[in-house]
Parts: structure tokens; sequence; C-alpha cells
């Protein structure tokens, strides 16, 4: 196992090469001038190109890359164009908030997701599982600023039990963790009926049941077991898409995490900021599915990784 999680990382070194590059290579045909948003739209050109030239924006692009690459090796992100912060400390003050939020909702979206698509693959066709399959497109179908303003806009503003937006409390991490996990457990719901129907349909679910064994224990021991890797992989996609994808829930409730860093940062064209942003997005994402492949072993000892 651990030779398998060195190749992976290994592996994972071109993956984040490219995203660099990527990133790096987009922001760089973004409209606009750091320098100038940092000078202010007053200043004068000498006070424009002396900061550029401050922060290596004089140079060509592909001389920033090869400054960036070096310093990264470094462990060094460089500094934010805004702020003059060391982009590491501006990111990872981000990150807390981010991994937070992403943390509870994906809990949510866990537990939720799991125990209604198992209901409702137990009992098929009927009631229940009309209206949990309804409810999960809808949830799969509501774009998320919308959502988060609709619940903004009744518990917050009608019924006033909750706070709109900010970070404090557990009171505030309710709203913005439900809006973002409304999706996922639609998806989790959707993946695990299907999965389920699927394994419930087997023959030695059908010898389960013939030896006399209770239904519970049919579907939790032998259905559920068997059922959790391709739940396991769809649950590891969306624990990255949820990191990645609070962008819009932090904005909304103004929410101080990695997201809305890169949305300002975005604006006021701080390069090095968003760079260091997405890099350590993608660095999770990788951890991530390097974990979710580590635990189909111990979901299925018959995996080996040799």
């Amino acid at each position: 196992m651990i030779q398998y999680a060195i190749r992976r990382l290994l592996l994972a070194v071109p993956t984040l090469l490219g995203v660099s590059m990527l990133v790096f290579g987009i922001l760089r045909m973004l409209p606009g001038d750091p320098a100038t948003a940092l000078a202010g739209v007053h200043a004068t050109q000498e006070v424009v190109e002396r900061i550029r030239a401050e922060h290596g924006l004089d140079k060509p692009i592909h001389l920033q890359y090869l400054g960036f690459m070096k310093d990264l090796f470094r462990g060094n992100l460089g500094k934010s164009i805004r702020t003059a912060l060391p982009v590491t400390t501006e990111v990872v003050s981000r990150l807390i908030p981010t991994l937070e939020l992403t943390a509870v909702s994906m809990v949510l979206a866990v537990l939720l997701g799991v125990i209604v698509g198992v209901i409702s693959a137990a009992k098929p066709y009927t009631v229940f599982d009309y209206g949990s399959m309804l409810g999960a497109l809808v949830g799969l179908s509501a774009p998320v600023f919308w959502l988060g303003l609709m619940l903004m806009l009744l518990f917050s503003l009608q019924l006033g039990w909750l706070p709109a937006a900010g970070r404090g409390d557990f009171r505030h991490l309710i709203l913005p963790s439900v809006t973002l996990a409304a999706s996922s457990v639609a998806l989790i719901a959707r993946f695990t009926r299907s999965t389920m129907l699927e394994v419930l349909r087997s023959e030695y679910i059908a010898t389960a049941r013939a030896k006399g064994l209770r239904e519970s224990r049919v579907i939790l021991r032998h259905a559920l077991s068997n059922a959790m890797i391709p739940i396991l992989t769809i649950i590891g996609l969306r624990f990255g898409a949820l990191l990645s994808g609070a962008v819009l829930t932090e904005n909304v409730f103004a929410w101080p995490g990695v997201g809305r860093l890169v949305v300002d940062s975005i604006s006021a064209r701080d390069y090095p900021v968003v760079q260091g942003a997405v890099l350590m997005i993608a660095v999770s994402f990788v951890f991530i599915n390097l974990v979710v492949d580590l635990l189909y072993g111990v979901v299925n000892p018959r995996i080996r990784y040799d």
C-alpha cells in the first residue's frame, strides 16, 4: 500500500505542473494590469512601471513562470500584490474556514444522501422513493446562489432563527453548509439508490434472504457493504467538488474562505494569491482521491495494491 501511495503521489506531479501552467497562463490573459490596480487610476506612468518592476511583471511571461516555479520548489508561493503578505499566510488563514464549511457540508451530504438512498432502494416505487428522488432532482437543479438567498430570506429575514452572513459560532455555519451540501445530498442519494438496487438483485442477496436473515441485516451487512466502493468514489469526487465549489456559497454568505479570497484576488489582479489558492485546492483534490483509493482496501479486503 505504501508503494502504491508513493506511485500515486509521483503521478500527481505532472498533474499539478499542468494546473500551474494553465492557471498562470489564464491569469495573464485576463484584461487589466495588477500594477495599475495597485497604484490607482490617478497614478503616474512612472509609479505604475516601478510597481510592475518590483513584482517582476515587466519580464516576459516565460521568465515569470520560471521564477514562479523556482520559488515554488523552495516552498515559497510569493507575496500578495495587494497586501505584501506571504501568499502561504493569506491562503492558509482562509483555508481553515473553507475546510470547516466543506467538512460539515460533506458530513451532511454523506449521512442524508446514503440514508435516503438506502431507504429508497429498500422500498422502491413507494411514496418515500418518489418523493425523495423528486427532492433530489430539485436539489440538483437549484442554483447554489438562489438556494442560499432563499434560505437566508426564510430563516434569517423572515423567521430570524439564524444569522444571515459572516463566520462566528455554529449557528453561522448552518445555512452555508446546508446550501453547499444540497446538490451533494441529491447526487449521493440518487447514486446510492441505483447502486443498491443493482446489488439487491444479486443472487447472494436472494441467498441471504432465503436463509431467514432479517431484512435490515441483509440490507446493511450484505448489500450496503458491497455497494460501498462506487459510493465511496462519488463521495470522494463530491468532497473535492465541495472544496473547490464553495466560491459561490462563501460569497453569498460572506464566509471568509478560500473561495471568497480567490474572487477578491481575481478582481484585484493579485496573481500570486490566485495561483497559490488554486494550487492548494489541486493538492487537496489529489490527496482526497488518494485517500479514497486507499479506503477501497479497507471496505473490501479482497482489493490488493501490489
